[in-house]
């Protein structure tokens, strides 16, 4: 066996060794020192100028601010004349009126109403068909009325005229409903001469374009006769012995309008914004009060001096001059006077504008069990009226005559089950009533729809009582049993289209717009040009579907309630933060960014951004893009620009869309500016600008209500 031995290290070699290594240590530390120095000193000279160019962009921007918010305020002007516009629309639509001569009342005057009511009321012995006749003048009356609330701003609304508008709306929805029960009276004395030759009952269906009538008398009483169906449809009820055995009427009456549901005042919380104004303006009133009578005084000064110069002048030069000097004092009283009407307006403007984004504080009240909670809930296509009527003694010809006995309580209630069951087993004796509806076409339920039942004594909508509840969606068919039978309604999430998915804003033709919001369950195309809006598209499931809305021009806020009337509710309420999750934004810089993004609409596309949820809520992020007119073809996702705004400053991001993380770094090359005009008349053509600066204020004005009503920034 061989091998060899290691070479033993001597002391002195070791000690050698353990020096070399640790001078090899201190080096590589020494240079792992300065490396780090070095990389220290080239971050902090990094972070130096980019704090520098920063603070020189900053700088920059302070400089120009002023100039650019003064130029935004004369681009904002916009917002007071479209105001003015529709001020005018409103006197223009009152003399319209007064010259039409047509009978009709003016709704605005609270006389003429009052006059019309009392007047109807008078009338008697009016037929179904008569009053469904007048009832379409009525529900233009209420409309009218509602619109005016609603379109009216806060600040020109006194409490007396919201009152006396409630109040009127009340009278003739009472009025309405008292009129179709009369009708139904004098149809049902008339049964049995309109008695069905087969089954010996009868049955009789009016429709209507805003009413259907379905009743039916139980004339035979037939035990067998059980399954009631009105013209051979699926439309009819299931009635339990006790009830094909009386003296019966059945009345499905579905009117396609909610004169059930109370209707809502303005917010409490809101009125401090109409406070201030009101105080804005009592301010100017001083104001002009003053600057009167300082050019009253003035033109005394200018008159005495002309005098003592002018003195040996005949009276008639006198007078001459003395108007001449008059003339530039009056210009300088009126230009002032409009300048503070403008100023006063637009102040006005923007607390209206700021109020339909304000998030109220609590909740409105505590709702009951089983209570429908309709800041929750919508009630959609109507509300079904389901009454059991006690059958009005039949007319009879008597020599000719036909010989008729009127009671004296009118149209009366059949109660079922009685009120006193005593010794009876209710459930068998008195089953619930089985009903089948057909829901109305121009709605959409994008879930299977609830039926709630109105609640007299409560004053207020609920789900007890209703079982068997069966919805076939293809025919548009619900079947529903109910305890007992009066108004029911079919309700459907408010918010069931938020949060939304994705949104898009770009110009179309000479002063219109299209705005696109895709939500869980649909795709809506808004078209607006100049101050009106329509419906342009509406896509399910990728799928285009008609509505009853498309092609109609409407004004913003009606087409705003026609939209939510047909389940395509994407306006958000001020309590609508309760019951959806959003990316909350301060209303403030929220408000800004729709009105500047309104400004450059006509030129300008926007769309939606998924940064947006990962800034703060004092800022707001999306994408931008120049979208001339001319360019036909819809906007792909190729040449997009991503801005933060924060209501006083817009800056350009470094990321783009598909960037791996977020991040608030200024794109190369580009610098802050105090609007979002100023920002993008760095990239845009001269065209775009001129274009944004020769914009319709009623576009821009519609716009921005419609960005304000729908909330794209916080509900996406």
């Amino acid at each position: 066996m061989s091998g060899r031995k290691k070479k033993k290290i001597n002391k002195a070699e070791r000690l050698k060794q353990l020096q070399e290594e640790e001078e090899r240590r201190q080096k590589e530390e020494e240079e792992a020192r300065v490396k780090s120095e070095k990389e220290e000193m080239q971050r902090l000279e990094i972070e130096r100028i980019e704090k520098e160019k920063w603070q020189q962009l900053e700088a920059k921007d302070l400089e120009r601010r002023d100039e650019e918010l003064e130029e935004l305020c004369l681009l904002e002007g916009c917002f007071p004349e479209a105001e003015k516009l529709k001020q005018h629309n409103r006197l223009l639509s009152q003399w319209k009126h007064y010259i039409q001569c047509d009978g009709s009342p003016d709704p605005s005057v609270s006389q003429e109403i009052n006059t019309f009511i009392s007047l109807w009321k008078e009338e008697t012995n009016e037929t179904f068909e008569q009053v469904i006749d007048k009832s379409k003048l009525v529900l233009h009356l209420i409309e009218k009325l509602k619109l005016i609330l609603l379109e009216t701003p806060s600040y020109d609304l006194q409490d007396k005229s919201i009152i006396q508008h409630h109040g009127s709306i009340l009278e003739l929805q009472e009025l309405l409903h008292f009129k179709f029960n009369t009708a139904t009276e004098i149809l049902l004395r008339e049964a049995s001469t309109l008695a069905d030759l087969d089954s010996g009952n009868m049955e009789k269906v009016i429709q209507d374009e805003n009413v259907t009538l379905y009743v039916w008398a139980n004339l035979k009483k037939n035990p067998r006769y059980r399954s009631v169906r009105f013209s051979e449809t699926q439309i009819g009820f299931e009635i339990p012995r006790v009830l094909a055995t009386s003296d019966i009427a059945l009345r499905l009456l579905h009117t396609h309008y909610d004169h059930v549901t109370p209707l809502r005042t303005v917010p409490t919380f809101l009125q401090k914004h109409t406070s201030t104004v009101c105080l804005a303006k009592e301010e100017v009133k001083t104001t002009e009060a003053a600057l009167s009578e300082e050019f009253q005084e003035e033109d005394k000064c200018r008159k005495s001096e002309s005098h003592s110069v002018h003195e040996e002048e005949i009276k008639d030069e006198e007078q001459v001059d003395t108007e001449i000097q008059m003339s530039p004092v009056q210009e300088e009283s009126e230009a002032t006077k409009y300048e503070l009407e403008m100023k006063l307006l637009s102040e006005a403007v923007l607390a209206a504008q700021l109020l339909l984004i304000e998030n109220a504080p609590e909740k409105p009240r505590f709702f009951e069990d089983d209570e429908v909670d309709m800041w929750q809930f919508t009630a959609l296509g109507g509300v079904y009226h389901l009454d059991i009527l006690e059958l009005p003694p039949q007319c009879k010809p008597v020599k000719g005559w036909m010989i008729m006995e009127i009671l004296e309580g009118g149209l009366q209630k059949y109660t079922y089950p009685p009120v006193t069951t005593e010794g009876i087993e209710t459930d068998s004796a008195f089953p619930p009533i089985e009903v089948m509806l057909e829901v109305h076409e121009k709605v959409i339920f994008f879930e299977e729809p609830m039926v709630a039942r109105w609640d007299a004594k409560g004053k207020h909508w609920k789900t007890d009582g209703i079982s068997n509840v069966f919805y076939k969606s293809k025919e548009r068919l619900l079947s529903f049993s109910l305890e007992s039978l009066g108004p029911v309604t079919l309700i459907q999430d408010t918010h069931i289209h938020m949060p939304y998915q994705s949104w898009e804003i770009r110009p179309l033709d000479v002063d219109q717009v299209l705005l696109t919001v895709t939500t869980v369950f649909t795709e809506i195309q808004i078209q607006i040009k100049e101050d009106l809006c329509m419906l342009a598209s509406i896509k399910l499931s990728n799928k285009n579907h008609s509505s009853i809305l498309e092609g109609k021009w409407m004004t913003p806020i009606s087409f705003i309630i026609a939209l939510k009337e047909t389940g395509l509710n994407i306006f958000p309420t001020e309590h609508s933060h309760f019951y959806v999750v959003i990316n909350y934004k301060i209303p403030l810089v929220e408000m800004k960014a729709y009105r500047q993004m309104a400004l450059l609409s006509s030129a300008f596309a926007f769309g939606w951004s998924r940064w947006n949820t990962k800034c703060d809520s004092e800022k707001v992020i999306f994408k931008v893009r120049q979208h001339l007119p001319k360019e036909e073809k819809p906007i792909q996702s190729p040449n997009w620009t991503l801005l933060m705004f924060s209501g006083d400053r817009a800056q350009r991001l470094k990321i783009d869309e598909y960037s791996e993380a977020f991040s608030e770094a200024l794109k190369e090359g580009t610098e802050f500016h105090s609007t979002l005009y100023h920002m993008v008349k760095d990239f845009a053509s001269e065209e775009a600008m001129e274009k944004i600066r020769s914009s319709s204020c009623q576009l821009i004005d519609s716009v921005c209500h419609m960005l304000l009503s729908i909330r794209l920034l916080s509900y996406s």
